[in-house]
């Protein structure tokens, strides 16, 4: 299961537009976990107007539940001008009203084992918060695996403070924490996985991957941290959405391997290089296009 915001993502190379894709992290993630053939369900919300049609008939195409995703009334579907360079990094201006939760959300059932992908802004600001709480309980009476994605902005770095506390508490309420080092050098002023782990992530989460674009992939544990190399990608077209794509292989591979809450202890570092690899080939794979996932039906 997904939760996050929706967005519509214009992409521009060389000052003209080249693309329109659905987008939005979360969002990016469960389309890839769909198109991979499995069972999948968003949690998230638009605006009624034709964008939103097209993301909720775009969910469904893509194998994904929209039972609780909202299309709202009077308000406007967000939409994000992604400026491609030449290496297919992209930096972003947005257009959207602050995240907020409705009254008469629902929520999925949730059972041992499901897999639960959230992160983001959207899981931190004050507006979700009553939502994001409300899965997380659901989530551990279910015991679930929880995989939180920082994915924490340059743009929002004036608001760290305030959203710090909502941080380490979703970092408590989870199985796994993901980052990118350039979120933790905006944050913590430092890129070094180790140091990270020990200083701000293992005493709320014993699960930490922190990952550096082409770079070393470092996944730390209690028993240690094992170093990985991302394998080298060609013909690199976009990376807007490559990230989401490695959160979305990792999913995958956890429930295609069948690993549970209680099986994280045992696993050594092997068994991280096979769930690892596989995250790496979704991000390969979506760097590949302009799209912001893996292509369907990804065995």
């Amino acid at each position: 299961m997904g939760v996050g915001e929706t967005v519509l993502d214009i992409l521009f190379r060389d000052g003209q537009p080249k693309a329109a894709v659905h987008g939005g992290s979360s969002f990016n993630s469960i389309i890839s976990v769909g198109r991979a053939g499995v069972p999948c369900t968003f949690v998230g919300y638009t605006g009624a107007d034709i964008v939103g049609r097209q993301t909720v008939d775009f969910l469904r195409a893509n194998g994904v539940g929209t039972e609780h995703f909202q299309v709202r009334q009077g308000e406007k579907s967000c939409i994000s001008l992604a400026f491609l360079a030449d290496n297919g990094d992209a930096s972003y201006i947005f257009y959207k009203e602050p995240p907020h939760v409705d009254g008469a959300w629902t929520l999925p059932e949730m059972e041992r084992g499901d897999v639960l992908l959230f992160g983001s802004y959207y899981a931190a600001c004050t507006g979700m918060r009553p939502l994001i709480e409300q899965i997380q309980s659901r989530a551990a009476e279910a015991n679930a695996i929880v995989y939180y994605d920082l994915n924490f902005r340059r743009s929002h770095q004036d608001e760290l403070e305030a959203l710090l506390p909502a941080i380490l508490q979703n970092f408590s309420r989870s199985t796994i924490v993901r980052g990118s080092a350039d979120d933790f050098e905006i944050m913590f002023a430092s890129r070094d996985a180790r140091v990270i782990y020990n200083r701000y992530i293992s005493q709320h989460c014993p699960y930490f991957i922190c990952t550096a674009g082409a770079g070393e992939i470092i996944v730390c544990t209690p028993a240690g941290c094992h170093d990985f190399q991302a394998p080298p990608i060609h013909d690199v077209v976009s990376t807007v959405g490559a990230g989401d794509s490695f959160n979305a292989g990792f999913a995958c591979a956890l429930i295609w391997e069948g690993i549970m809450p209680e099986d994280f202890p045992n696993l050594d570092k092997e068994a991280w290089q096979r769930l690892v690899a596989t995250a790496c080939r979704f991000a390969g794979e979506t760097c590949r296009s302009t799209e912001n996932y893996i292509k369907p039906h990804t065995p």
